[in-house]
């Protein structure tokens, strides 16, 4: 593709006269240039990968996207438009939709297509979409070229309120631009010459989940715009399979709905009609790699002589049909009558949210499968699914929540699953206490046994899909409960059960305490955090009491998306709503809700908590450049609740993945987290002293540096005078768990019995509180560190610079100096401040000199 062509003219367009010719020039020169920062140089293959990837070299970039038919490397990226190119554009923010784009270019490639010698994968957003459809001054060679006539394929995603990701929305707005100026000519794409007619096809993922009306709408719109206004014409599809196997006729636009799981299923029937499209299956008898037999060939040739003098339509309807603009049938009768000319035969709002949809499988609304091996389900598996889901719709039966190929991915990730909807799985801090390398934060904050804490939910399905969520979306997705309901004492029986079994595998970890590891066996605490949204499980309050009666505290997390099942929950140990922004705009950009009304719902659970009696914490979870702003809004959040407690926390960086554009330099350091909390609690004393009376006092109260987490306490019910200097406090913020136990049991027996935060606390060790030596890190154990992981420096100024090596001495005077200058020359070149670079992924990377020395490490 020639992105560089920066003087092309618009002579090729139809303009209403001459003055105004020349008037697009200008138009398409100012367009063709302020667009010029927004995508890759194509040619030079300095393009960034889906996903925040770090950049390629330019021959792994180039092999990726273009390959010629024969295997070897193309010269550079061809036209769209030119005869014998096939180019298949996808944008992806998981990695599906890339996935499913080179299966279609494999699929193509291994075909060996006679009449086309390029076959070109690119991603929406490096592609100026002006340029390619309109400009063609300067390529008659490549135009006039020999092969078939060129053939665009898209692959695309939806994103929030039906839209592409922020970073393909260039496609759309191109096109509507085209499809709009009064100055391009009508159907500019149509051909007289049917060698140089362009063919489309598209192929969309969604989810119902979301937005029954929004489910692929982002391809639905670029083919109808393409085909219905643009002149281009969609791609002729073979009959893929027959009558005897049950497989209807694919289309030029097909979509895939993970919310009942069919992306894969439908996608190969897609795939498969535009393979045969493009290269019959009279021209070359191989298929998906494999060789196809020819007895066949009597049938074949009947059913292409029944074709014979149809209409090049991109999909088939019974009944009347009419012809539309883009020259297709579609049925009269329907309800999804578009423009493009794909015709859909749905009887209701909620069959149209089905598209093609075969089988079960909860999702995001975008492509959020992994390409990995992992996610492949077998034969028998998805013929399961399949037969289970056809069962479901025919009986309208409540249907099982993980599909085979969820349950596949999360056992890879060491979920013990329970039931149809429940699982376990043995936490790292479990671990290391066992072998006395410290404990959690709840240890250092609430003092539970973090060998005795055992991490589950009872509902793997949630209402969000956190870009920070370190469970790397495997889970299916729901705004409401509409699944199977396991039995609740089933659930507890089974869970304690399973993590019992999994602390008798340790035992064999090199340094187990094993007077810590038979206590292990007897378990005293429950999170129920594990993954997905607990509360959504609507037997909720009957599995706290199943959890209760075994002597076992309750510690909740929601999302504060049902605010409804807070106001009904029973008396918990604490529980803890979730405070991911401070603005509607930010809540939907990081917790990518299916609500549409998700600011709303969280701000009533907040209000929630004011009655609640019991501990209640709203839970923040810093994640630098994308939520660490506005903290007057946090404040304002969590007042209307008046919550107990209130824990910050840095995110915990888990890794590249495909569900997520984060990176290492979103985490905060510890220092940033207490930073922000500190301008928090100044946030909030500023709304009690403003005038609002009922706004209880809170200050800071404990720290715990390992997890980046700092805790700020209601001082009205965690502190108390300290007994040996009355002029400073005392800090309450453990849990009496046993006085627990016996209030939860009497409220149980007795719901008229009311109690009430001060009356379970108990005093919060030194180490724990905030500003100790020991950082929140319980000096009964011991830090432990890799060899080659020792900080190599251990303490720090304001302005970053190190004060003490990694034996904790402190450093020269000129050591000292040395350093202060490196950091001058590294904020000569990032700046002073701290900077915020949004790839084109989607990824933010953060810059900040004075950290520049807070990562380095050195081998003790």
């Amino acid at each position: 593709m020639k992105a560089g062509n920066k003087a092309s003219s618009l002579s090729s367009l139809a303009v209403a006269s001459v003055g105004a010719a020349t008037l697009a020039v200008s138009l398409w020169m100012y367009h063709h240039n302020s667009n010029k920062n927004h995508k890759s140089d194509l040619a030079s293959g300095d393009s960034q990968v889906d996903g925040g990837d770090a950049q390629k070299s330019k021959k792994d970039d180039m092999l990726h996207r273009e390959i010629d038919i024969d295997g070897s490397m193309a010269d550079g990226l061809g036209r769209i438009l030119a005869k014998g190119t096939i180019t298949i554009a996808y944008c992806s923010t998981t990695g599906t939709c890339e996935g499913f784009a080179k299966k279609l270019h494999k699929e193509i490639l291994d075909r060996s297509a006679r009449n086309y010698k390029v076959v070109q994968l690119i991603q929406v957003s490096e592609v100026d979409w002006w340029d390619e459809l309109l400009n063609n001054e300067g390529d008659a060679d490549d135009i006039g070229g020999s092969g078939g006539p060129p053939v665009l394929l898209f692959i695309l995603p939806t994103w929030t309120d039906g839209t592409l990701p922020p970073n393909s929305q260039n496609l759309l707005q191109s096109l509507s631009e085209i499809s709009t100026d009064w100055r391009v000519a009508p159907e500019p794409l149509r051909s007289s010459s049917p060698e140089l007619q362009l063919k489309v096809g598209a192929f969309g993922m969604g989810s119902s989940a979301y937005d029954a009306h929004t489910v692929g709408k982002p391809a639905k719109e670029v083919f109808s715009c393409l085909v219905g206004k643009l002149g281009a014409r969609p791609l002729v599809s073979k009959n893929v399979g027959g009558k005897r196997e049950g497989k209807a006729k694919s289309k030029s636009l097909m979509v895939g709905d993970s919310e009942v799981g069919d992306s894969e299923v439908v996608f190969e029937k897609w795939m498969n009609g535009i393979v045969n499209s493009v290269i019959p299956v009279g021209q070359n008898n191989v298929i998906g790699g494999k060789k196809k037999p020819n007895g066949n060939s009597k049938k074949q040739q009947h059913v292409e002589e029944k074709k014979k003098g149809e209409e090049d339509c991109a999909c088939k309807s019974s009944g009347d049909t009419s012809k539309n603009e883009a020259g297709c049938c579609s049925n009269q009768n329907s309800e999804d009558n578009n423009e493009a000319g794909c015709c859909s035969n749905e009887k209701s709002d909620e069959n149209d949210s089905m598209t093609d949809s075969l089988s079960e499988e909860e999702d995001y609304d975008d492509d959020d499968d992994d390409d990995s091996e992992g996610d492949v389900l077998d034969v028998e598996d998805m013929g399961n699914v399949i037969k289970s889901q056809s069962s479901s719709k025919k009986s309208r039966e409540p249907k099982e929540m993980v599909t085979p190929k969820q349950a596949k991915a999360l056992k890879k990730e060491g979920y013990r699953l329970i039931g149809t909807h429940s699982a376990v799985k043995l936490c790292r801090w479990t671990k290391h206490q066992l072998r006395g390398r410290g404990g959690c934060y709840k240890h250092t904050h609430y003092g539970i046994t973090s060998y005795q804490c055992m991490e589950a939910t009872p509902s793997l399905a949630c209402a969000n899909k956190c870009v920070f969520c370190w469970r790397h979306h495997k889970n299916p997705v729901g705004r409401e409960w509409r699944w199977k309901t396991d039995d609740p004492k089933m659930i507890v029986e089974e869970a304690v059960n399973m993590h019992v079994d999994m602390i008798k595998e340790t035992r064999g970890i090199p340094g187990i305490q094993m007077d810590r590891w038979a206590e292990a066996h007897k378990v005293r605490h429950c999170a129920l955090s594990l993954v997905g949204e607990p509360i959504m499980y609507p037997r909720i309050n009957e599995l706290l009491h199943e959890l209760h009666d075994r002597k076992i505290s309750t510690f909740l997390v929601t999302n504060g998306q049902h605010p409804q099942a807070i106001n009904d929950l029973v008396p918990i140990t604490q529980l803890y709503v979730s405070v991911d922004a401070s603005t509607p705009e930010s809540l939907e950009a990081v917790d990518r809700p299916l609500f549409k009304d998700a600011w709303d719902r969280l701000k009533t659970s907040l209000s929630c908590l004011k009655n609640k009696g019991q501990r209640t914490v709203a839970r923040l979870t810093v994640v630098k450049g994308w939520n660490s702003d506005e903290i007057g809004g946090y404040a304002r959040l969590i007042a209307l609740g008046h919550c107990s407690l209130v824990e910050v926390k840095g995110v915990t960086f888990c890794g590249k993945s495909d569900a997520s554009n984060l990176n290492m330099s979103n985490s905060p350091w510890h220092h940033e987290v207490l930073q922000f909390t500190k301008l928090l609690l100044k946030e909030l004393n500023a709304i009690r002293e403003g005038g609002d009376d009922l706004m209880p006092e809170y200050d800071l109260a404990c720290e715990h540096k390992h997890s980046c987490s700092v805790l700020l306490a209601r001082v009205d019910q965690f502190a108390v005078p300290d007994e040996n200097d009355p002029t400073k406090r005392k800090w309450r913020t453990w849990i009496d768990y046993d006085k627990f136990q016996e209030l939860a049991a009497k409220h149980a027996a007795d719901p008229t019995f009311t109690f009430g935060v001060e009356d379970y606390v108990a005093d919060t060790p030194s180490w724990a509180v905030a500003g100790a030596d020991e950082e929140g890190f319980d000096p009964t154990d011991n830090r432990h560190r890799k060899k080659k992981k020792h900080p190599k420096y251990t303490k720090f100024d304001d302005d970053g610079i190190p004060t003490h090596d990694t034996f904790n001495e402190p450093l020269e005077e000129e050591e000292m100096l040395k350093l202060r200058n490196l950091m001058k020359e590294k904020k000569k070149i990032v700046g002073e401040a701290t900077t915020v670079t949004e790839l084109q992924g989607g990824e933010r990377v953060i810059d900040d000199a004075s950290l520049m020395f807070r990562g380095l490490t050195v081998s003790r």
